[in-house]
């Protein structure tokens, strides 16, 4: 139905030739970018009705005293949390605050952008859901593994313990009297993330819709094909300095996918724009000295490469 309207719109009210380019463009921005917003919406209303019966606080407890599944458990709660890897600190701080482990902390770390609700919204409705679900699993692998190694590696002296706040109280939350005062917070969370991200989906999709129509799938083979074998490192290091939300990577992504890029190569580019930005590096400088920053940056980006490679290897399984 939204096809057909959007085909009617392009052209019979505006008259554009079916069959040329800028016509191509208009139509994938306007079908893609409207249902990725619909859909977006609709799934944060529902989660954020969902969260309302989690507590924050007895999730800083379980954490806590399940050490022996402290790293999967901080990697399942930050891939169900929606935020980006600068607004993921705060959370990361009061969990050292509670005591809970440095390597469980930063399994929620790198979790909670690398597969947060929006993204995997949006992916669903790109990607399908094998890949999705796949993307999934593999984010949170990552954060559990490199949590572990990252805990192993004795690193909490590089920790700037005067920037640790006084935040060991519990944090206050709020009481639902009824469902629904429960579902008008979903409603207003979900109003809140879509009036900030309605940009970077347009922009995103505004991105792969002019790629998908006028670059060449020739020119994208001829670069993957210059790599070789390192284009997935290369997509992995180019993704670090691209700050930005995920959703408007997810739709570039999936047009280098379509492009000939394998689909290890497109999400490693993904995952590393999520998972690792240079503002986040400046705002973890205030919590912990240089050499932990390298190494967290470091073991992360091993890991989103590995990761690369293995989807490369068993992308004809998807």
């Amino acid at each position: 139905m939204l096809q057909l309207i959007i085909d009617w719109l392009i052209y019979y009210v505006f008259g554009l030739n079916p069959g040329s380019k800028l016509s191509g463009v208009i139509n994938f921005f306007l079908y893609d970018s409207t249902k990725i917003l619909l859909l977006l919406f609709f799934m944060m209303a529902v989660i954020g009705l969902v969260r309302t019966y989690i507590s924050q606080n007895k999730v800083k407890s379980w954490i806590t005293k399940k050490k022996a599944f402290g790293n999967l458990f901080a990697s399942v709660f930050g891939s169900i949390t929606p935020f980006c890897s600068c607004s993921s600190i705060p959370i990361f701080l009061s969990f050292l605050e509670v005591g809970i482990p440095l390597g469980v902390t930063f399994s929620f770390l790198i979790t909670s952008p690398l597969v947060n609700q929006y993204l995997v919204i949006v992916m669903l409705g790109f990607f399908g859901w094998k890949v999705t679900l796949l993307y999934v699993l593999s984010g949170i692998l990552i954060g559990v593994f490199s949590g572990i190694v990252l805990g192993r590696l004795g690193l909490e002296k590089y920790l700037i313990r005067r920037l640790v706040s006084d935040n060991n109280q519990s944090v206050e939350e709020k009481v639902y009297k009824n469902f629904k005062e429960r579902i008008v917070f979903g409603l207003d969370e979900a109003k809140t993330i879509t009036k900030k991200l309605w940009v970077w989906v347009l922009l995103g999709v505004g991105i792969g819709a002019f790629i998908h129509n006028y670059v060449p799938q020739e020119t994208i083979h001829g670069i993957i094909n210059k790599t070789g074998p390192f284009s997935v490192p290369l997509a992995t290091i180019l993704g670090v300095p691209m700050y930005g939300s995920c959703v408007a990577i997810v739709p570039i992504a999936l047009i280098l996918f379509r492009k000939g890029v394998p689909l290890g190569t497109a999400l490693a580019f993904m995952m590393a724009t999520a998972a690792l930005s240079f503002p986040e590096a400046v705002i973890l400088r205030r919590a912990m000295k240089l050499q932990l920053i390298a190494i967290f940056f470091g073991v992360t980006t091993v890991a989103i490469i590995i990761t690369g490679y293995l989807f490369n290897m068993f992308q004809s399984m998807f």
